[in-house]
């Protein structure tokens, strides 16, 4: 399934090009790669495919509302709550996770949520390929790519215990501090 068309995509497209009207994005499901061209953390590589994901997301008898686009869409401006990706890249560049409105929520704040989509409006490309149950798609790649910013499926990678510690760390802390208006 599509490993060779993530791994080495015929275009790796930026922010700019993705936020704009019309979207370039299919509203279909599918799978998505995330390049990185600079590194969220000195111990993984630069300029390769370091996640990926779907949308939708198949849920215990179901499937979310997502599609590519809107997911693709919400991991450039959304925030940690509802991104793992956002999460992951926050706690490896060093953001402050917090709890926010009724103190249930995590997430970068205002400050740090602007940061990171800077930084990966900056430096983040993605890619993406249309595939009818992308659940299925995302066990195979995750069993055949190295791909370290993925957690779930991925426990066998190297970074996998580090990066759960580190995104575990930043939830401990943020539970101790006060909640942000």
């Amino acid at each position: 399934m599509g490993a060779a068309e993530l791994l080495e995509p015929d275009k790796l497209w930026r922010a700019n090009e993705l936020l704009s009207r019309p979207s370039p994005i299919p509203a279909a499901p599918g799978v998505y790669g995330w390049h990185f061209d600079r590194s969220p953390d000195p111990q993984l590589p630069a300029g390769r495919l370091l996640y990926v994901g779907i949308a939708p997301r198949r849920m215990a008898n179901r499937a979310s509302k997502q599609n590519l686009r809107t997911r693709i869409r919400y991991h450039y401006r959304g925030n940690a709550e509802g991104s793992t990706l956002r999460l992951t890249l926050g706690c490896l560049l060093g953001l402050e996770l917090r709890r926010v409105g009724s103190g249930k929520r995590l997430t970068f704040g205002q400050t740090g949520e602007r940061e990171l989509t800077a930084w990966m409006t900056e430096y983040a490309r993605v890619c993406w390929l249309e595939h009818p149950e992308p659940w299925l798609a995302e066990s195979e790649l995750i069993a055949q790519l190295d791909l370290p910013l993925n957690l779930d499926q991925n426990r066998h990678h190297h970074f996998h215990e580090y990066l759960s510690d580190l995104r575990a760390t930043a939830r401990l802390r943020a539970r101790a501090l006060p909640i942000l208006a």
